[in-house]
């Protein structure tokens, strides 16, 4: 459950009229926060922004799942469940209470260098690294579907007569 001033900083940011990838940030922090603690451990910097992620999803934050492409099939059917229940669309499962302290055991078992500034810098610079690929990319669809002068020609003549 996050905490209630995560939630409220992050309803606070949906009102400033700020994305929902920025108002999940701050349960990604949260979250990172929690394994610094040592409430429980991540394999990885990715474990836990996508822990943060989840909660952020079943706190009511309309992050919309990613698409396809980006993540495995699992895990965009998690998030799309995630964000129903959040979205009150569908109730939440019945939670296990067995199932959940096996999780929270098997994260206590992770150590915490996955959060630790240089692990997070070094994801920050792979996602970085990832953007910048995709750019050229981005600009060259972009490109292609803006009208060229000959067709802007032809649509204007075609306007006149």
């Amino acid at each position: 459950m996050p905490e209630r001033k995560t939630l409220e900083k992050a309803k606070q940011a949906l009102r400033q009229g700020k994305s929902p990838k920025t108002a999940a940030g701050e349960f990604v922090r949260e979250e990172i926060e929690h394994v610094r603690e040592g409430k429980h451990g991540a394999r990885s910097p990715e474990q836990a922004i996508a822990i943060g992620l989840a909660k952020a999803r079943r706190a009511g934050i309309p992050l919309p799942p990613p698409g396809p492409g980006q993540t495995s099939e699992s895990t965009r059917r998690a998030a799309r469940r995630d964000y129903e229940t959040g979205q009150l669309e569908r109730k939440p499962r019945k939670s296990s209470k067995k199932r959940g302290k096996a999780a929270v055991r098997a994260l206590k078992r992770e150590g915490k260098t996955a959060v630790s500034k240089r692990a997070l810098s070094a994801h920050a610079k792979r996602s970085a690294a990832k953007r910048a690929a995709a750019k050229p990319k981005r600009a060259a669809a972009k490109a292609q579907r803006k009208p060229t002068a000959s067709k802007r020609k032809a649509a204007k003549k075609s306007r006149r007569g």
